[in-house]
């Protein structure tokens, strides 16, 4: 796909991202927002033309509408509902906890796109994998899978440094497993790391953490 022209490559990740067929009238005007309504849609049939034989194959174009043929896998959207299943108390499938699922938690989406669409989507699911890592973290440390738990944990922290929940989860796999030293050592990071960035100080939530470790 890296070698497809730009109008290419957005719109198959356009398509990527829609679990449906899209009105060819909404995909023009999503990725080519500052054209005529006229442009657009000639910008529309230019990406469409520029695919490559078997590019054409994986699309599937009416008068109207456009869409990713049915028999095309998709990482994104099997993450997704990966993250939806974590997120569910009833939902969650033994497969779902474990190393392929921290992987496909920490990818991110388009990263280094800055189109409207494409900066909503990636936002979206980045607000998505964090709970659903955060929640996995939780479930491998009930499990006592330590080092797994860990590993969600960090990719949590690594894919937002400020945001102090998963950081949480971080110091709370590391006392469940008895390792006190660590857990400290993570809390007085993000302590210093929040208030060089930020100026402000760990909620009592967190700071409850520690605090027996602290003041023993």
């Amino acid at each position: 796909m890296r070698d497809l022209p730009g109008g290419s490559q957005r719109l198959l990740a356009f398509l990527a991202l829609r679990e449906r067929s899209v009105a060819r009238s909404a995909i023009a005007g999503t990725l080519w927002p500052e054209a005529s309504e006229a442009h657009a849609q000639a910008s529309l049939r230019s990406a469409l033309s520029r695919l490559t034989e078997v590019e054409r194959t994986l699309v599937r174009v009416t008068p109207h509408e456009v869409a990713l043929a049915e028999d095309v896998a998709v990482d994104i959207r099997d993450a997704r509902l990966l993250a939806h299943r974590l997120l569910s108390t009833d939902v969650t499938l033994d497969a779902d906890i474990g190393e392929k699922a921290i992987a496909a938690l920490s990818v991110e989406l388009l990263p280094d796109w800055y189109d409207d669409w494409a900066v909503i989507e990636a936002e979206e699911w980045r607000q998505l994998r964090l709970h659903a890592l955060d929640v996995l973290a939780e479930q491998l440390t009930a499990a006592g899978r330590y080092a797994d738990a860990t590993s969600a944990a960090l990719a949590a922290v690594k894919a937002e440094p400020l945001r102090e929940t998963s950081h949480a989860v971080l110091i709370k796999v590391y006392l469940a497993e008895g390792n006190r030293a660590e857990a400290l050592s993570a809390y007085e990071h993000y302590r210093e790391l929040l208030r060089s960035e930020l100026g402000l100080e760990p909620t009592p939530r967190i700071q409850a953490l520690v605090q027996d470790i602290q003041h023993p």
